[in-house]
């Protein structure tokens, strides 16, 4: 091969290499910067062959060996990979009748396994400012009543799995996120990591749609097998927003990485809007006004209005039956082609998917009154819930072949966990909302600041479309919902810190 090819091919791969370092966030002066590029398209790459071919045993190929070394490098890159991977992973049915999430969840359980070896070699040196965060506390709280309801629940079995999954979302997308969270470069590449395999999935996605001229009645298929429906995808594209749009104050306005991020940004609104989920529409603009409820200071009489106007809500439909005014017409309650159809259908109580959620929303006010104190169990809302239901509001897909939950995460958790365990949920929620406010305005650094906010939308958005649907459980937003959570912490502590040092 002639001198000139092979300087010209070098020059190639090594402008690559270096495109990939400043996507990924891997220093220019990393000694093994090529080493960890090339695993993170190595591992992503399997991720996405297993899913075309539909084969997921591919993705272990490259993935264990790799997985193995990294770990023993730095554990940081491991916990990056499966940030990549949660955009990206598909749902894979397993023998027994059990499930997962390939390739995120098996990264997943390896993390748990490595902090639990992490947690014994550094025991005496851990921070305990983490623990006694109030943000801790009230996680551990509702994560220590949880368990007391697995233990007492009418399928222990399905509640132990629940139980598992619960801790290894909250060690790894909470505990470790609080640990890489403590400089703001472990911020960045959390939203770098997650931010390029999600936007190539919606560019995927929106390129099917728009073949089909974004029909709606078949935007339920264009997005397999990265989300089970539309509804996921647009809830994860739009909760993930306001990571997105602070990420461009990292670059310089107008240079060519920051109009990336701005087409990116654009490429998420086209994907929202064609995705044609109300709660998405719902969240982003109600997102608006969540911004300048807490840089007025409005957070907690906010709450209170929102107690005040559901506690009214709920004693005017349970008072003397009057919820029964709500039962559907069977014959006029069905799905529509047409999205006007449809806002038309909600706003008449006469769409389908609406008046489902009212049907078992029903059936969950039956199942609290029978097990209010411990409920039936964590995860078991779906193998009871049928004969609690009132045929006055059966629809077309009573039937739930797809083994849905209730769509609204609050009433699931009273149903499985009693009322103490929507107590211990809300305080959770509740608790990282005040503290989120609090710390934002106690933060001087304008990058942090910027930060808490992103992270804050996150979290009250997720919140908001919780009344709608149950999806906490699952990576694609569960991931997002304990990451803001560790993230308003690590501000905190990141402030806590400043203070002690000028100290």
């Amino acid at each position: 091969m002639p001198p000139h090819i092979n300087e010209q091919t070098n020059q190639q791969i090594n402008n690559s290499t270096s495109l990939l370092k400043r996507l990924f966030s891997i220093p220019e002066t990393h000694p093994q910067g090529q080493v960890y590029a090339g695993f993170a398209l190595s591992i992503l790459a399997a991720g996405l062959l297993s899913i075309g071919l539909e084969a997921p045993w591919l993705v272990l190929l490259p993935a264990g060996v790799l997985v193995f070394w990294l770990t023993l490098v730095d554990v940081r890159w491991i916990w990056l990979l499966m940030l990549a991977a949660v955009p990206i992973s598909t749902e894979i049915e397993l023998p027994g009748g059990l499930g997962t999430d390939l390739p995120s969840e098996p990264l997943m359980w390896w993390l748990t396994l490595v902090g639990v070896f992490w947690v014994v070699r550094h025991w005496g040196t851990i921070d305990g400012s983490i623990l006694r965060h109030p943000i801790s506390l009230a996680l551990l709280a509702h994560l220590a009543w949880t368990f007391v309801c697995a233990i007492a629940s009418q399928d222990v079995v399905i509640s132990v799995k629940f139980m598992a999954a619960k801790l290894w979302y909250a060690a790894v997308f909470y505990c470790w996120a609080i640990h890489f969270f403590s400089t703001e470069q472990g911020f960045k590449q959390f939203v770098r990591w997650f931010f390029f395999p999600l936007l190539l999935v919606v560019a995927i996605t929106v390129a099917r749609h728009a073949a089909i001229d974004f029909s709606f009645q078949d935007v339920a298929y264009v997005m397999g097998p990265f989300f089970r429906n539309h509804v996921i995808y647009a809830c994860i594209t739009a909760v993930f927003l306001p990571f997105a749009w602070y990420a461009t104050y990292h670059y310089q306005r107008f240079s060519g990485t920051w109009w990336f991020w701005v087409a990116g940004i654009v490429l998420f609104l086209v994907a929202i809007n064609f995705a044609y989920t109300r709660a998405a529409y719902i969240a982003l603009i109600a997102a608006i006004g969540i911004y300048w409820v807490i840089r007025r200071k409005w957070l907690r009489w906010s709450l209170v209005v929102t107690v005040f106007f559901f506690t009214i809500f709920i004693g005017v439909v349970t008072q003397r039956d009057n919820w029964l005014e709500f039962a559907p017409d069977y014959e006029r309650t069905i799905t529509h082609t047409r999205f006007d159809n449809l806002l038309e259908a909600t706003t008449k109580l006469e769409d389908i998917s609406t008046m489902e959620r009212v049907y078992r929303w029903v059936a969950a006010s039956y199942m609290i009154q029978e097990r209010p104190y411990t409920g039936f169990g964590p995860g078991t809302f779906y193998f009871f819930y049928k004969k609690y239901t009132v045929s006055s509001f059966k629809t077309y897909v009573s039937d739930n072949p797809e083994k849905s939950g209730i769509h609204n995460y609050y009433l699931m958790t009273t149903v499985e966990q009693g009322v103490m365990g929507l107590f211990f949920f809300l305080l959770f929620c509740t608790v990282v909302m005040l503290k989120g406010e609090q710390v934002y305005h106690r933060t001087p650094n304008p990058e942090r600041r910027r930060n808490l906010v992103a992270a804050f939308l996150c979290f009250t958005m997720i919140n908001l479309l919780m009344l709608m649907n149950d999806f906490v459980e699952t990576d694609k937003i569960g991931s997002l919902f304990f990451l803001s959570a560790a993230a308003i912490v690590a501000v905190d502590l990141n402030n806590k810190r400043d203070l002690m040092g000028r100290g």
